[in-house]
């Protein structure tokens, strides 16, 4: 069974268990999961409502980016620990002779890149879905202004999380240069992030 199919109970139990999955990054990714279904959730309690009827299309239009988002966040929850079972699997490889080494260590890195891939693509979903959140907190269902902040400060975590997964398996890579590149990416990703975050919660008087 895939973790996201757990119900929360056994989610918790699996997390809190002796095995390394689900971890962080797993974790992070359910974080973006509700970051998203909280955001649609101010969406469906905005349209229909005449005192923001302006506002309706623009909350309609918004609503199916983050559907699409919650879903890939779920999905996410499992190629995290995928990937992880990769890296766990190649560096369980044999490495008796020079041929063996050389198998191992190429599978190593490429699992490790895979390592990576993931949690920055989990990252950066994040960030794609923060401009969404700011504008529905903004001009969606005042009464659920705290659960945009709430779905705002989980995208946050949720790309601050996968993002110290990206950058502890980019100190593995062999191929630096890649590796600094997706360090740029990490960076970018997290300054914008926090700057959305701090944005929204700054200009919330409650």
């Amino acid at each position: 069974m895939n973790l996201q199919d757990l119900t929360l109970k056994e989610f918790l139990a699996a997390t809190y268990g002796k095995d390394p999955v689900p971890g962080g990054g797993s974790v992070s990714a359910l974080c973006g999961a509700l970051s998203a279904s909280l955001a649609e959730m101010v969406t469906a309690l905005t349209i229909g409502r005449k005192k923001y009827a302006d506002v309706e299309d623009e909350m309609k239009a918004l609503a199916p980016a983050l559907e699409k988002a919650r879903i890939s966040f779920l999905d996410f929850i499992d190629k995290d620990a995928e990937a992880y079972n990769c890296v766990f699997s190649a560096f369980k490889l044999p490495k008796e002779t020079d041929e063996e080494k050389s198998v191992r260590a190429e599978a190593i890195e490429t699992a490790t890149i895979k390592a990576a891939d993931v949690p920055l693509a989990v990252a950066e979903t994040a960030l794609s879905i923060m401009p969404s959140i700011a504008a529905i907190a903004k001009k969606g269902n005042q009464n659920a202004i705290t659960d945009a902040c709430v779905a705002m400060m989980c995208a946050r975590t949720c790309a601050l999380g996968a993002l110290l997964n990206v950058r502890i398996n980019l100190s593995s890579l062999n191929d630096r240069e890649l590796a600094e590149k997706y360090a740029s990416r990490c960076d970018n990703v997290q300054t914008e992030v926090v700057e959305f975050e701090t944005a929204l919660l700054s200009s919330v008087k409650i």
